[in-house]
C-alpha cells in the first residue's frame, strides 16, 4: 500500500543546498520534508573538502570540531616547472572538512529546526495534477510512497531529475564538466598547514592537481580535468604520483565524480519547482568549488519561497532567479570567462605568470579580484614581450 505524505516543502536531495533549504524554511514555521536516496545522508563524498572558514558565520553553521578534520592557513601554488606562489595568513583561513559528517549535521540541523528527513528515500518521478507538478513518487526503504508538496525543491545533483521533469532546460556537453579522481591517503612531505595546487597542460588539462591535508601525513589528493579528455582523470593523476615518487600503496578511500564548470541554468524556478546547487550547476568555474555557491543559493531560494508560502503567491519563486543572476550568476560568468582564457595558456605562459605574482597577488587571487592581478601581470616585462599574452590578458578587462 502506498503511503501518502503532504508538506508544504519537499527537498530532493540532502547534499549542502538542500538541507540549507529545509532548515531556514522550516524555521520560518512550514511543514518541510527532506528525503536522500542515500541510507547515510554524506556518504560517498565527491568534494575535496575544502571551505573558507567565512561561511560558518555567513550561514549560520556551528564551527563544530565534529567535522572539521584540519585548520587551513593559506594555499601554495605550483607551475610547471617548478615555480611556487604561496599565501600564507596568520589566522586560519579555510578548513578541510570530513563530509559525510558535515553533510549529516546539516541535515540534522534542518531537523532540529522543524524539517522531517528521511534518507534511503529515492524519488523516481513527479507526481502531476492537471498538468501541474504537485509532488513527487518515492520508495522509501522499498516502499512506495507519493509526497505531496506545494513547492518542490530539485537539489539532486548534477543529473537533476526533478529539474528535467519540470520541463527545465538543463542540457550541457561534455566539454561543460570536470572529470575528477581523488585518494585519500597517506602522504609525507607537504606543509600541512597550506593546501597544494599543481598546474600544467600535461600535469592537469584545463584543471590542476590537489593535496588537501586532512592530518599530518593524511590528504586529499586528486585531480580535475575536462571530461572529453581522450585520457581518465585517474591516469593523469596516478602519473603525477609516479612523477613526483610519491608511493600509493595506502589508499583510505577512492572518490570519483563530475563538476559542472561551463555555465549555469538560465531558470532557476518554474511554477512551483525550484532547483539549486549542483542541480543548477551553481559551482566556481575556475576551482570547481560547489559548497559556498549552493549556500549561497539555498540562501537565496529559502527566502523567496518563504514569501511565496506568505502570500500564497508562486511566482513570487521567479524572484530566486532573477537575484541569483544578478548577485552571483554575473560574478560566476566573469570568472567562467576568466577560466576559459585560462585555458588557452600554454605551460610557459603559466610559468611567467606564477614567477612573477607575490604573495600579494596570490590573496587578491583568493578573494576573487582577478582584475587587479591581471592590471600587474600586464606591468611586468616578462608578459609584455609577449603580444599573444598580452592580447589574452587584456580580453578579461
Amino acid at each position: 500500500m502506498t503511503e501518502i505524505m503532504k508538506y508544504d516543502v519537499v527537498v530532493v536531495g540532502a547534499g549542502i543546498a538542500g538541507p540549507i533549504v529545509a532548515r531556514n524554511v522550516a524555521r520560518e514555521g512550514y511543514s518541510v520534508l527532506l528525503v536522500d536516496k542515500k541510507p547515510a545522508i554524506g556518504a560517498p563524498k565527491q568534494c575535496a573538502e575544502g571551505i573558507n572558514i567565512s561561511i560558518f558565520e555567513r550561514y549560520d553553521i556551528p564551527y563544530d570540531k565534529r567535522f572539521i578534520n584540519r585548520e587551513i592557513y593559506g594555499a601554495r601554488i605550483y607551475s610547471p616547472s617548478g615555480y611556487e606562489l604561496e599565501i600564507k595568513y596568520k589566522k586560519v583561513s579555510g578548513v578541510i572538512l570530513e563530509r559525510k559528517v558535515f553533510d549529516k549535521m546539516l541535515a540534522f540541523y534542518a531537523a532540529r529546526s522543524g524539517a522531517d528527513v528521511l534518507s534511503r528515500t529515492e524519488v523516481e518521478d513527479v507526481i502531476r495534477e492537471n498538468g501541474k507538478i504537485v509532488g513527487v513518487k518515492a520508495k522509501h526503504e522499498g516502499e512506495p510512497v507519493e509526497i505531496y508538496g506545494d513547492i518542490i525543491v530539485a537539489a539532486d545533483g548534477v543529473e537533476s531529475t526533478i529539474a528535467r521533469k519540470a520541463g527545465i532546460n538543463t542540457y550541457a556537453p561534455p566539454h561543460e564538466f570536470d572529470s575528477a579522481y581523488e585518494y585519500e591517503m597517506l602522504i609525507d612531505g607537504f606543509d600541512p598547514d597550506l593546501i597544494h595546487l599543481w598546474f600544467g597542460n600535461d600535469v592537469a588539462p584545463r584543471g590542476y592537481v590537489w593535496v588537501f591535508p586532512k592530518d599530518e601525513d593524511r590528504a586529499n589528493v586528486g585531480i580535475g580535468i575536462n571530461s572529453d579528455n581522450p585520457k581518465t582523470a585517474k591516469y593523469y593523476l596516478d602519473k603525477w604520483l609516479k612523477e613526483n615518487n610519491i608511493p600509493s600503496k595506502k589508499l583510505l578511500e577512492i572518490n570519483v565524480g563530475v563538476v559542472p564548470v561551463g555555465g549555469f541554468l538560465k531558470e532557476l524556478a518554474k511554477e512551483n519547482v525550484v532547483v539549486v546547487g549542483d542541480a543548477a550547476r551553481q559551482v566556481n568555474p575556475m576551482h570547481g568549488g560547489g559548497m559556498a555557491e549552493a549556500m549561497k543559493a539555498g540562501t537565496i531560494a529559502s527566502k523567496w519561497i518563504v514569501k511565496a508560502l506568505e502570500e500564497e503567491n508562486l511566482e513570487l519563486l521567479k524572484n530566486y532567479t532573477t537575484e541569483w543572476w544578478e548577485k552571483d550568476g554575473k560574478r560566476l560568468e566573469r570568472v567562467l570567462k576568466i577560466r576559459k582564457a585560462v585555458e588557452k595558456l600554454n605551460d610557459e605562459d603559466l610559468d611567467v605568470f606564477i614567477e612573477v605574482l607575490s604573495g600579494t597577488d596570490a590573496e587578491k587571487i583568493a578573494e576573487g579580484n582577478y582584475t587587479e592581478v591581471i592590471k600587474v601581470l600586464l606591468k611586468h616585462p616578462k608578459v609584455l614581450m609577449s603580444a599573444r599574452r598580452i592580447s589574452l590578458l587584456k580580453e578579461l578587462l
